[in-house]
């Protein structure tokens, strides 16, 4: 798709691809960005990426993984930041809602990650 855009007064022509498809676009419309500060807590920051148990973690954008911080085994407290995403170059950080063990990672440093992919798993 071609558009023409005009920024103080300069036309600018530029080509835009589509890499979302409208089911896609649907379910990241109704997911909350996070905040960037690890410190809020998980209900202020995190509320649509966690599932309601806490258990299952699904990416809240469309990114790039920038850190994955734990691993399977692993245990984290509360609040800890897990996995840091990049989106429009604004990192997202992913804090663990409770305290658990890691089950899965599914996702490492440089994968590019869709709106509502699987990203983390708690025991």
């Amino acid at each position: 798709m071609k558009l023409r855009i005009t920024i103080d007064g300069k036309v600018y022509e530029v080509d835009v691809e589509v890499l979302e498809d409208e089911e896609e676009a649907a379910a990241s419309s109704y997911l909350t960005r996070p905040s960037t500060h690890a410190t809020e807590s998980h209900a202020q920051g995190h509320a649509d990426t966690w599932d309601s148990e806490g258990r299952i973690c699904r990416s809240p954008v469309m990114g790039l993984v920038i850190k994955v911080l734990v691993g399977p085994g692993q245990s984290v407290e509360a609040g800890e930041l897990m996995l840091v995403l990049e989106a429009m170059k604004m990192e997202t950080n992913v804090t663990a809602p409770r305290a658990g063990i890691v089950k899965s990672a599914f996702v490492k440093p440089g994968d590019p990650v869709k709106a509502t992919q699987l990203l983390l798993e708690l025991a």
